[in-house]
């Protein structure tokens, strides 16, 4: 059962809920420990003085922040503490933001936001406001000992809060070279229109179990073989080199006829299947104007008599009649 990381009030205006937050996301990289490959002992980490190489015991630790090479400001935990952002249980919604305005650069951890006792009301209420105004929260929260920033977004029948990263952690792109001659660069009304119908080619409607981890598949994959013993060969291919485009219409095009090719549905077996039969016939000597489906000729042969049989008694039958 999953454990609640906070609890605390949510607010906004003066209606309090109380809430509890749960982790919204689980991490699935397979990690791995440092061993001796002599014999297989685990590697213990030790904090050695770059002056001495000896071991520095933990009570002798102390934090320093660094001015320039090898000169430090020295600050306590005790200093530290006195900084401590204050540590409430509240969530206090600031502002209601458009919600489709938030960059995802800003997005960092993501919560789960459930109501505690006598809440379900109030939240189920804040909830639907948000959804019908297209408004999303953003509030303080202390976590641990850090305050964040977050934004409370509605999803689905839950509420949802993501810590953010403030203004001055984001980098700004413009400040890289490489993306002044792009920035120059023009294209046509033509290599646009293509480009267009490329991008729609391949779009799909967004459906996230589609995508999967496929290279911790392949690790998990190979610890399990070496664990039950296979010896595993190991083949390293020359990565591939990209090639530069030497005509960007040209390429457009041809990308868009393979995704055209690779989507059209491919012709039934059973239309080939004559055609081949065909074939095959005329390789064994067959008329090539008789049909892949015409009778053998023994069938044929063997249907004659029966026709003739039975229309020779019908003749007969009706002819007695008139001599009478």
């Amino acid at each position: 059962m999953a454990r609640a990381i906070w609890s605390g009030t949510l607010s906004f205006g003066l209606v309090s809920i109380p809430v509890k937050l749960y982790p919204a996301v689980r991490r699935r990289t397979v990690r791995f420990h440092q061993l001796d490959g002599a014999d297989h002992a685990r590697i213990q980490q030790r904090r050695v003085s770059s002056r001495t190489g000896e071991e520095v015991p933990y009570e002798r630790l102390v934090k320093g922040y660094e001015l320039s090479p090898d000169r430090y400001v020295v600050i306590t935990q005790e200093e530290l503490d006195a900084l401590d952002p204050r540590r409430t249980h509240q969530i206090e919604i600031e502002d209601f933001v458009d919600a489709a305005a938030i960059d995802p650069i800003y997005f960092d951890a993501t919560y789960h936001v459930a109501p505690g006792a006598g809440g379900s009301k109030p939240y189920r209420l804040l909830m639907e406001a948000m959804r019908a105004t297209g408004r999303a929260g953003i509030a303080r929260v202390v976590l641990r000992t850090k305050e964040y920033m977050v934004v409370l977004r509605p999803a689905g029948e839950s509420l949802e809060l993501t810590t953010m990263l403030f203004a001055d952690e984001i980098v700004d792109p413009s400040g890289l070279e490489e993306l002044a001659a792009a920035v120059e660069a023009k294209t046509t009304k033509r290599e646009l229109d293509v480009a267009a119908q490329l991008v729609e080619s391949l779009a799909t409607d967004w459906d996230p179990s589609r995508y999967r981890d496929d290279y911790r598949e392949r690790v998990l994959d190979l610890v399990e073989r070496k664990a039950q013993g296979e010896e595993i060969e190991v083949i390293v291919e020359p990565e591939a080199q990209p090639t530069p485009v030497p005509d960007l219409m040209s390429a457009l095009k041809a990308s868009l006829d393979a995704v055209r090719e690779r989507q059209a549905p491919a012709p039934a077996k059973r239309r080939r299947e004559p055609a081949a039969g065909r074939a095959a016939g005329r390789e064994r000597g067959a008329p090539s104007q008789e049909p892949a489906t015409a009778p053998k000729p023994e069938r044929a042969a063997a249907a004659k008599p029966k026709r003739a049989a039975v229309a020779k008694p019908k003749r007969a039958v009706a002819t007695k009649p008139k001599h009478g």
